[in-house]
């Protein structure tokens, strides 16, 4: 069932809340990882190994060769298969946290699924089999779907541009959805992006933070920058070398963040996180991030490089997510891809849940 209006009431519950399910997209376009393909799926392997034992997988995947093929490898990597269910579904690209459904929860605590418009990042020309996944997820959970409108207009938002802390407090950046650079949803402003998520997601307040880091394909989402770990508690990254090009707006970043409150007008508490050494793909800077990390039933899995500050940053997010196992994932092939852990995850919420 599709829904034609949104109530103020809907609710975008944070990510430590309670799963059902995480949701992913078997990778496929070889061209996201050039020259460095062939690793990917091992690594989505060890994801899927990890999750697993805490929630159930729902992974999408072109046709049953497809399946059959990631069935094989997840075997060989030791994966619960029992834990994982497989839908049948063409996608472009594997980044279902941009193009995936978002969920919400209504005044009863009953879920809804929010079908955004996605046109790969405003710069991409293939994305309408990635358009079609929050209906097809809809469809196979029997979940009511409401496709956003504003100004007349489908609304384009991808999830790595936002987080939440479920209290009605959300972050995100003015260069990934006020610029006119990969422009999403012209002519919107400052005011139409904040009446669309308090319509839409139970948004009371937004956190603008400024530019997002060197080497986002995104221009600027969030989710490489700033993350709620708890309702009153943002983890941001810091560059310490000032001849980085991630150092000015990093400090920028912070020192916004060190004037905000919370959606009640709360004292916000700000945790730093290092980033890792720059890494580069053909002298390409590439986004790699700690703040990727991705929160699930009992475990975080965190985004590592090669680099001792891996050990920095899972210590830093082991400290804040005590009550949950925190698991550091090799990242340095999967960031070819301009996306780690947070980017190909998608979050499904239990269901009749209220705020927590």
């Amino acid at each position: 069932m599709t829904i034609d209006a949104a109530p103020e009431t809907f609710r975008m519950p944070a990510e430590w809340e309670p799963h059902a399910a995480t949701w992913l997209a078997w990778p496929h376009q070889r061209s996201d990882w050039p020259g460095k393909f062939t690793p990917i799926a091992w690594v989505y392997c060890e994801i899927i190994r990890a999750l697993a034992k805490h929630e159930r997988v729902n992974l999408i995947v072109a046709d049953a060769a497809m399946r059959d093929s990631a069935q094989a490898k997840l075997a060989t990597a030791g994966a619960s298969l029992t834990n994982v269910s497989f839908f049948e579904l063409p996608t472009d690209r594997s980044w279902i946290r941009d193009s995936g459904p978002i969920f919400v929860y209504d005044e009863r605590g009953e879920r809804i699924i929010l079908d955004w418009h996605f046109n790969a990042w405003a710069k991409y020309p293939d994305w309408t089999n990635d358009d079609k996944i929050p209906e097809f997820v809809a469809g196979r959970l029997g979940l009511s779907s409401l496709k956003p409108r504003h100004k007349d207009h489908r609304v384009v938002l991808e999830g790595g541009s936002i987080d939440v802390n479920g209290r009605g407090l959300l972050v995100t950046t003015e260069e990934c959805l006020l610029s006119t650079t990969q422009q999403r949803n012209p002519p919107f402003d400052r005011a139409d992006y904040e009446r669309v998520f308090a319509e839409n997601l139970g948004g009371k307040k937004m956190l603008w933070l400024g530019r997002g880091i060197a080497g986002d394909d995104t221009h600027g989402h969030v989710d490489d920058l700033a993350r709620f770990v708890n309702p009153s508690t943002i983890v941001a990254v810091e560059e310490t070398d000032t001849t980085d090009a991630n150092y000015a707006p990093l400090r920028e970043n912070l020192e916004r963040l060190a004037a905000m409150t919370d959606q009640d007008g709360g004292k916000l508490e700000v945790v730093r996180l290092p980033m890792p050494a720059p890494l580069y793909c053909n002298s390409v800077r590439l986004p790699a991030s700690y703040a990727n990390f991705y929160i699930a039933n009992c475990i975080v899995i965190v985004p590592t490089f090669n680099d001792p500050r891996d050990r920095i940053a899972l210590g830093i997010l082991a400290d804040l997510f005590s009550d949950r196992e925190v698991v550091g994932i090799h990242c340095v092939d999967l960031v070819w891809g301009l996306g780690t852990l947070h980017c190909m995850t998608q979050q499904e919420p239990a269901a009749n849940q209220r705020e927590t």
